[in-house]
């Protein structure tokens, strides 16, 4: 069952984020991808695409790749029938955001501005 929403609150999405039984991100770029950072915040099961930065931020949760349905479908049974796998996937998205905070990234991009004001 697939539903598409309009615009979803961050209150409506956190509730989204923890019912679902997987959150599937099969893009095909990102720059970095918040949403399946905030979908294993919420105990979600993550399944990201196995490219670009996803591979590198998202290394701790399930990658497949963007293309292989298959793959992705197998995957989702996997989620749906193995609850030892999805207890996994969940405490591995768990682990995944340890790694990230709002406050890491302002002092991360304050540095970034340091430099670049020193150099020019």
């Amino acid at each position: 069952r697939i539903r598409f929403l309009d615009y979803v609150g961050s209150d409506e999405l956190a509730c989204l984020y923890s019912g679902c039984e997987a959150f599937l991100y099969p893009s095909l770029y990102e720059g970095f991808g918040l949403p399946p950072l905030e979908a294993a915040a919420c105990g979600a099961p993550v399944i990201t695409a196995d490219n670009s930065s996803l591979r590198e931020y998202f290394g701790g949760v399930l990658s497949v790749l963007p293309y292989d349905a298959g793959m992705w479908a197998k995957e989702i049974g996997k989620i749906r029938l193995d609850a030892a796998y999805r207890t996994l996937l969940v405490s591995g998205g768990l682990e995944l955001n340890k790694k990230y905070s709002w406050e890491e990234t302002a002092r991360k991009t304050s540095e970034v501005y340091g430099l670049f004001k020193r150099r020019f």
